[in-house]
């Protein structure tokens, strides 16, 4: 493996600020506080919740059928809270060509909170604009999941790959990606020629996520599900590409076994990053790629590279080394419970369970993430621990309302 050289040696103009991901950390809760705010929530369910005989298995008796398993929330099941930047642009993603110091230099960056969904879908729709150029060696810079997808399909097309990275997997943004397949907060609007741009993105996107589905890389298929007090409406972006979402299916009262009125179940596919990102890279070096560690800090760096072709997959880190004023930064914070086998599905809302914030819940092989937070312009990957007491506190009230129910069902 290559390293770049020192950066101190080359001409500075921009500081780097790539994706950034925020090492693990234990939360700093005080748990007695927590469980005093908790308790008063909850009144005294808080010890049926946590009991083993609580959460087992099983079958709603309504329609639905939906097997699920109420997720076990408490803060010694935590075991770390990372946060992360999303590379934000109100205008939607940037796939686009242009000359630059005799090299084709194509723009693929930008995705929001869609850049695992997206990803592929980008990633053709940039290797497109490299096909005018006649064969020979290309570069990526960055090694997220749009980099390595882009890196990945250029290969596929006769190119000779060098991905130039400060961070690889598994120290990426994208490994801590919730990464269900739906491609959301991606821009302010899908209005204009951005939505046409969005859907191909998503459909091709789409596509290469279904070949990939299996245990080697992560992807499978799974139930989504968002409850809620309200009759949901079909969002912008879902309207586009309803039909990728398969068993589309709106419930009510006993047709589901949350504790909302209403809950909108939809078939998706779900990629646990640290697994496929780490297959990606495999992949890109059995097919001959070459990858070289630093920063690339400003253009003279970019300019000294030997490949004709750059495809610029920085993400948020374009903000600085191409200037691109447009990209704000949004901290996303997780907390990560410890594994849980038996849940297997996902949630997305809470109802009047979600306060000051959204409210996901993704069950990975390496553990149950709870999210979460969408904080514009928020630079800081410090977890703060008022919102990692909210995330705990309605996730455990919605969980626990999710058992009483079962149990005024099925006594």
């Amino acid at each position: 493996m290559s390293r770049l050289p020192d950066a101190a040696s080359m001409h500075r103009d921009h500081d780097g600020a790539g994706d950034r991901l925020a090492g693990p950390s234990r939360p700093g809760l005080d748990r007695r506080r927590w469980l005093r705010l908790a308790g008063v929530a909850l009144g005294g369910g808080w010890a049926a919740g946590c009991s083993t005989a609580g959460a087992a298995r099983w079958t709603w008796s309504a329609p639905a059928r939906a097997r699920v398993t109420p997720a076990l929330v408490s803060p010694d099941r935590v075991i770390r809270v990372v946060a992360g930047l999303r590379p934000y642009r109100p205008e939607g993603f940037v796939v686009r060509a242009e000359s630059f110091d005799e090299k084709l230099l194509v723009h693929n960056y930008g995705h929001g909170g869609g850049g695992v969904s997206l990803s592929w879908g980008t990633a053709e729709m940039a290797a497109d604009l490299v096909d005018g150029v006649g064969a020979g060696e290309a570069a990526v810079i960055g090694a997220g999941a749009v980099g390595l997808a882009t890196a990945r399909l250029l290969q596929r097309r006769g190119r000779a790959v060098t991905i130039y990275a400060r961070d690889l997997p598994p120290n990426t943004t994208s490994d801590i990606a919730g990464a269900q397949w739906s491609p959301t907060s991606v821009s302010d609007s899908l209005d204009g020629p951005f939505g046409s741009k969005f859907e191909r993105a998503a459909r091709l996107a789409h596509r290469h996520f279904q070949s990939l589905v299996g245990p080697d890389y992560g992807v499978r298929w799974i139930d989504n599900y968002f409850p809620s007090d309200r009759r949901m409406r079909v969002a912008d972006y879902q309207s586009r590409i309803r039909d990728l979402y398969p068993e589309w299916e709106d419930l009510e009262g006993d047709e589901h076994p949350f504790p909302t009125r209403y809950a909108r179940r939809v078939g998706t596919m779900f990629i646990e990053p640290p697994r496929y990102l780490r297959a990606l890279l495999r992949d890109f070096r059995i097919a001959g790629g070459r990858v070289v560690v630093g920063e690339i800090e400003d253009l003279s760096q970019l300019a000294a590279l030997t490949e004709p072709v750059i495809v610029n997959c920085t993400g948020l880190g374009a903000k600085a080394l191409f200037g691109d004023g447009s990209l704000v930064p949004v901290k996303g914070q997780l907390v990560v419970l410890r594994p849980q086998p038996e849940v297997d599905y996902l949630t997305v809302g809470g109802g009047r369970f979600s306060t000051e914030g959204s409210q996901y819940m993704f069950p990975r092989s390496d553990g149950i993430l709870l999210g979460g937070t969408f904080e514009r312009g928020v630079e800081s990957l410090e977890p703060d621990n008022a919102q990692t007491e909210r995330i705990l506190r309605n996730h455990r009230m919605f969980f626990q309302a999710m058992e009483d129910k079962r149990r005024a069902v099925n006594p």
